[in-house]
C-alpha cells in the first residue's frame, strides 16, 4: 500500500470513529436543558390528566314510566362510569340503549332502521319468565342482557358480600313477633302456591300480615322496623325459575331476621347466601312440621342464634325501597358493565334463553 493510501486509510478510520462517538456516545443536549426537561415533564402531565370520555347510556323503554336520578348511581353504589340519560335525540352518539321489556309494549315503540355501529341493545328484564309477557317481534334485536340470571350478560341481583375481615359485631334486632308476611300481591298468576302454604301454616303458627294484600298497606320507613321486629320472615317468591331471588330474600337478611324461603331449590338459594342463613319449606315434610321447628327455636336462644353464624364473614346491605329507586340497581349495574366492557356480542335466540325455564 502506498504512503498515500496509508493516510487515506488513516483519516477514514478517524472520520468514521469520530461519527459513531457523536451520534452514540456523546451525551445529548437535552442531559444539560433543564428548561427542556421542563417542558417535556409539563407535556408528560397533562397527558396523565386528560379524563377519557364516559360511555353513553340511554334509557330507551322506562320502567313504569317513572325516572330516577341518574346521579343516584354514584349516590348509592359509587358507581360513575358512564352518563345516563333519557333524552332520545342522542340516540345516534349512545354507546347503549337500554329497553325495560315491559315498558317496551311493541317493536313499534323501539327505534326505526339500523342500529348504529357498534352500539349496544341490552334487553332488561328483572321478572321471572311467569310474569313476563312474550312482546313479537323484538328478540332478534339486542346485543346483551341484563337479568337476575347468572348466564345474563348482565346480571343484577341482591346478594351478600364478604367482610373485609371477620367480626362478631352482630347485635340481633329486639323481637315481639314470630313470623311475619308483607305481600302486596295475592292474586296474579303465580301466587296461588304461597298463598296455600301460608294459609295451612298459619293454622299452627300465629303469622303477622302487613302489605295490600291484607289491607294493611305499610308505609316504606316502617319496612325495615316491621322486618327487624320478627324473628321469622316468609320470603315467599311468586314464582319458581332458576336463579330468582329476589329482595323478599335480602330484606331479612339485611334486618337481622330468619328468612322461610319458598321458591328454587335450596342448592339454588345456597348459590347466593350462605346455607346456615335461611330455612327452605322444602327441608320439612309439610306445614305443620315447619311450625314445630319454628316454636322449638323460638325457645330455644342457641340454636336460634346458630341462623346469624353467617354474619361473622358476610354482611347484607338493605335495598332501595321507593317505585322510583326500584330499578336503580340493575341500571347502575348497566352502567358499570358499558364502563369496563366495551366487546361486542351477540344473543343467539333470546325468546328460547328468556323463557326456557317456563
Amino acid at each position: 500500500m502506498t504512503w498515500s493510501q496509508n493516510v487515506f486509510a488513516a483519516a477514514l478510520i478517524l472520520g468514521t470513529t469520530t461519527y459513531v462517538y457523536l451520534l452514540y456516545i456523546q451525551p445529548s443536549p437535552m442531559h444539560n436543558c433543564s428548561s427542556d426537561k421542563r417542558l417535556f415533564a409539563n407535556y408528560t402531565s397533562v397527558v396523565r390528566e386528560e379524563t377519557p370520555k364516559k360511555p353513553l347510556v340511554l334509557i330507551w323503554a322506562i320502567p313504569y314510566e317513572i325516572k330516577f336520578d341518574p346521579n343516584d348511581c354514584k349516590k348509592y353504589y359509587n358507581i360513575s362510569g358512564c352518563d345516563l340519560t333519557y333524552d332520545r335525540s342522542l340516540y345516534q352518539q349512545a354507546d347503549a340503549v337500554m329497553f325495560y321489556h315491559k315498558s317496551i309494549r311493541n317493536v313499534d315503540h323501539m327505534p326505526q332502521g339500523p342500529r348504529p355501529q357498534r352500539q349496544k341493545w341490552i334487553w332488561y328484564n328483572v321478572e321471572s319468565p311467569s310474569n313476563t309477557q312474550e312482546i313479537p317481534g323484538i328478540y332478534n334485536k339486542f346485543n346483551l342482557t341484563l337479568s337476575y340470571r347468572r348466564d345474563a350478560g348482565i346480571t343484577a341481583r341482591y346478594e351478600v358480600a364478604i367482610k373485609d375481615e371477620p367480626d362478631d359485631n352482630f347485635v340481633l334486632p329486639k323481637k315481639d313477633r314470630l313470623v311475619c308476611w308483607i305481600v302486596s300481591n295475592m292474586w296474579s298468576d303465580g301466587t296461588q302456591v304461597r298463598n296455600a302454604y301460608y294459609k295451612e301454616l298459619a293454622k299452627h303458627i300465629k303469622v303477622d300480615v302487613f302489605g295490600l294484600g291484607f289491607s294493611a298497606e305499610l308505609p316504606p320507613e316502617s319496612y325495615y322496623p316491621t322486618l327487624q321486629s320478627c324473628k321469622f320472615y316468609l320470603a315467599f317468591e311468586n314464582s319458581a325459575h332458576k336463579d330468582y331471588m329476589t329482595e323478599k330474600m335480602n330484606g331479612p337478611l339485611s334486618s337481622g331476621t330468619v328468612p322461610i324461603v319458598l321458591g328454587i331449590p335450596r342448592d339454588n338459594y345456597e348459590e347466593f347466601v350462605p346455607s346456615d342463613s335461611f330455612i327452605h319449606v322444602n327441608d320439612f315434610p309439610n306445614a305443620k312440621a315447619m311450625a314445630q321447628h319454628l316454636l322449638e327455636l323460638d325457645k330455644n336462644d342457641e340454636k336460634y342464634m346458630k341462623y346469624f353464624a353467617w354474619r361473622r364473614f358476610y354482611t347484607a346491605t338493605p335495598h332501595l325501597l321507593t317505585l322510583a329507586n326500584e330499578f336503580t340497581l340493575p341500571t347502575c349495574f348497566a352502567c358499570d358493565h358499558i364502563s369496563r366492557d366495551n366487546r361486542y356480542s351477540v344473543v343467539h335466540n333470546l325468546f328460547r334463553w328468556a323463557f326456557s325455564s317456563r
